[in-house]
């Protein structure tokens, strides 16, 4: 958990800069997730982190914890708190994110192989995957905020952790993907001879593999992109 934790840690502090960067007028500008303002990114990272802050406790406890009640409740909490003004979203993204850091470590009580749903019945995930999920969500909403800061901008060891992840969970068509700045590469799906290959920046690739543009920064041998159905 260590060298994540310390991703985390900076990837938080990079973060919090920006925001306190942005004038009150800009956090109602668009972000480049569809239909959410940057008051609407940055409200979610605050229940997120105040979601997984509880998953982890719950998981400490032996309890099999949801971060949501419902898509519905998080969805609603996100707007009602993206309405609120700029103070009060900063204030309550900064105090999540300590309560985030202070349940972290409690993670080492859980049971190995202990799991928690994204809501009741819905996604079962590892509780070992909780640091990397919040590392994810801070670095990818943090570029969507287009505010300066971008995927580009990721440690290389970010950019691959993600790469890691989703190259092994991804289900749809087949291909291959080379980092041409770091000599890695990573199978997406049962690549065969044939198959399309990726090249780009680490970055690039893991930007991609969220299911965003990377534009011009990433190739195919197909000269078309994978649309990314089966992430």
């Amino acid at each position: 958990m260590g060298p994540v934790t310390d991703l985390i840690s900076a990837a938080t502090e990079r973060l919090l800069t920006t925001v306190h960067g942005l004038a009150d007028g800009d956090w109602a500008a668009p972000s480049t997730c569809l239909g959410w303002s940057r008051a609407h990114v940055l409200a979610h990272l605050a229940l997120n982190a105040e979601a997984l802050a509880g998953v982890a406790r719950g998981l400490a406890a032996g309890e099999q914890p949801n971060m949501y009640p419902s898509d519905t409740v998080r969805d609603a909490d996100i707007e009602q708190l993206a309405q609120q003004q700029p103070a009060v979203v900063r204030e309550r993204l900064q105090v999540s994110t300590v309560a985030f850091a202070d349940a972290l470590p409690r993670l080492a009580a859980a049971a190995p192989g202990a799991t928690f749903e994204r809501t009741p019945g819905g996604a079962v995930m590892a509780g070992a995957l909780v640091p990397l999920l919040r590392l994810r969500e801070v670095e990818i909403h943090h570029a969507d905020l287009d505010a300066g800061y971008g995927y580009d901008d990721w440690p290389a060891a970010t950019a691959i952790a993600f790469a890691d992840l989703d190259s092994r969970r991804y289900a749809g068509a087949p291909f291959a993907a080379v980092a041409t700045d770091l000599g890695l590469h990573w199978s997406f799906g049962s690549v065969e001879p044939g198959s399309p290959v990726l090249s780009g920046p680490a970055a690039g690739i893991a930007w991609l593999a969220t299911g965003r543009d990377p534009g011009a920064t990433v190739t195919s041998s197909t000269g078309t992109l994978p649309t990314l159905e089966g992430r």
